[in-house]
């Protein structure tokens, strides 16, 4: 196919869909047939300012739509993006590489995030606060923050996007979307939900940029005066660089960002329980979640159990092209990321590791892989593989439990599997994530929960009634109900 035959993706800027001001594109591959799939515009610094200013000017008026009508428009778009379900999840196959029960499963957990933030369209409240001043009516007011800039990542590509604006729309925002460069049409599909449902022009509007102008882009988007609050979910790197920016032009952030998820099995736990939820922990949509379970911290009493579990169901999953009913791990998203899994599986087996079930890759389809009895000195104990791989780091007791579940950089999502949900409570409470789940997977999300990370896994929280401090401003205000002395 040539690039020319493929669906051309525009800007979403003021309520119109137009090519960037440059004129340039940019194209996306399918990382499973290496084809062209979608050619989008290359916006640079000139339309990211455009699309800041129009969202600018369409604040005052979107902040001040009642409640309830923000609340029926983003149920109307959850409505919409759920009509669209199988042509978004189509896309996201092609440019991600995602399968179709991955796809849809974004577009219904988007769609609940949209209805999560319509129930909370009402929650921009305040409190009145007791003052010493006789005759004070003083109140601390949470008030829509402004223009809010979402930076979404590729690999789950709906909710994410959903997230980012879904929430800040709700509290009376306009949002700016940068789209990944991955996944282009897959963002502009949730804008243009949104944008349809009849959300005011210019409320949401839409980015996408070449991956080599992304510096360009996210320089201006930050530093643009009218924006207040940016978000971004991906890397811990581009993270870091995303904070230092906010910081230069003092805009709060919040940053949800790399994973390491331990899943610390114990003695006493129900081994089969624990390999289902690590089977799916690690090798859903190939590994490419943050929350993915990457380091199974197991009892030396029930390591060799539990692998022999893990790789058994390892090999019954099926690997290959994403767009078969019975694929379950379609491709990783392109050669770097697929050169990068199998140099940390190799660096493992190197080093001493067994590899327990797969260990290969046919094109970027990477076999679901086990590795058991992983060293420190090995790449795979510390390093987000972002793939289909699980390390097995065998332990004596609770205390090197829990060492070896927070000896790492990141902090988002961890479990505890034990039968004594006291004692496996008592360990969730001393590994330092900023989730975790007790005798389930470490990849679950759902709308209404705090969802973030600590330490290198970034700060601040999606979710409920969490966002409404991310999204809002906090402003004291009073009315002074009597005559007031002042001394001069």
């Amino acid at each position: 196919m040539a690039a020319t035959d493929v669906e051309q993706q525009q800007l979403l800027i003021g309520g119109e869909w137009t090519g960037a001001s440059g004129g340039g594109t940019f194209e996306r591959s399918d990382p499973f047939t290496g084809e062209p799939v979608t050619v989008a515009a290359a916006a640079g610094a000139a339309d990211a300012n455009a699309a800041c200013d129009a969202a600018a000017a369409a604040f005052e008026a979107w902040s001040s739509t009642p409640p309830g009508e923000r609340r029926t428009l983003l149920n109307k778009a959850a409505d919409v993006l759920m009509d669209r379900a199988p042509e978004i999840a189509g896309i996201m196959t092609e440019e991600v590489g995602g399968t179709f029960g991955w796809g849809m499963f974004n577009c219904d957990l988007a769609s609940r995030m949209l209805r999560e933030a319509a129930a909370q369209a009402y929650s921009v409240t305040g409190e009145v606060i007791p003052s010493d001043v006789p005759g004070s009516l003083a109140m601390g007011v949470r008030v829509p923050a402004g223009v809010v800039v979402g930076m979404a990542p590729w690999n789950a590509p709906v909710i994410l996007s959903a997230r980012a604006v879904a929430m800040p729309l709700a509290f009376g925002n306009t949002v700016v979307l940068k789209a990944s460069e991955h996944c282009p049409r897959t963002h502009a599909a949730v804008a243009r939900a949104i944008a349809d449902a009849g959300v005011p022009a210019g409320a949401i509007n839409l980015v996408t940029h070449a991956p080599q102008d992304a510096p360009e882009v996210v320089d201006a988007l930050i530093a643009h005066p009218a924006v207040r609050r940016v978000s971004f979910t991906g890397s811990t790197r581009v993270g870091r660089i995303v904070a230092m920016k906010c910081a230069e032009h003092l805009k709060p952030c919040l940053l949800e960002l790399g994973g390491k998820a331990p899943q610390v099995v114990l003695p006493d736990a129900d081994l089969e329980a624990a390999a289902d939820a690590a089977s799916f922990g690690a090798f859903m949509n190939s590994g490419q979640i943050c929350m993915s379970t990457e380091k199974l911290v197991a009892d030396r009493s029930v390591a060799d159990e539990l692998g022999a579990k893990l790789a058994e169901r390892a090999g019954r999953l099926t690997t290959g092209d994403p767009r078969d009913q019975g694929t379950m791990l379609g491709p990783v998203v392109n050669d770097a990321a697929r050169e990068r899994v199998v140099e940390l599986i190799e660096d493992a087996r190197g080093k001493g590791a067994d590899v327990l079930a797969g260990g290969e890759a046919d094109g970027n389809v990477i076999a679901p892989t086990v590795l058991a009895n992983v060293t420190p000195d090995m790449r795979i104990y510390t390093e987000e593989s972002f793939g289909p791989v699980v390390a097995i780091v065998p332990v004596d007791g609770d205390d090197e439990a829990v060492r070896v579940a927070n000896d790492t950089e990141y902090g988002l999502a961890a479990a505890v599997f034990g039968e004594d949900v006291d004692h496996a409570l008592e360990i969730a409470h001393r590994i330092q994530s900023g989730i975790c789940h007790v005798n389930s997977s470490t990849v679950h999300d759902e709308p209404q929960m705090p969802f973030g990370g600590v330490k290198a896994s970034g700060w601040g929280r999606f979710g409920g009634t969490a966002a409404l401090q991310e999204f809002t401003e906090l402003r004291w205000m009073t009315v002074q109900q009597a005559p007031r002395h002042y001394p001069i």
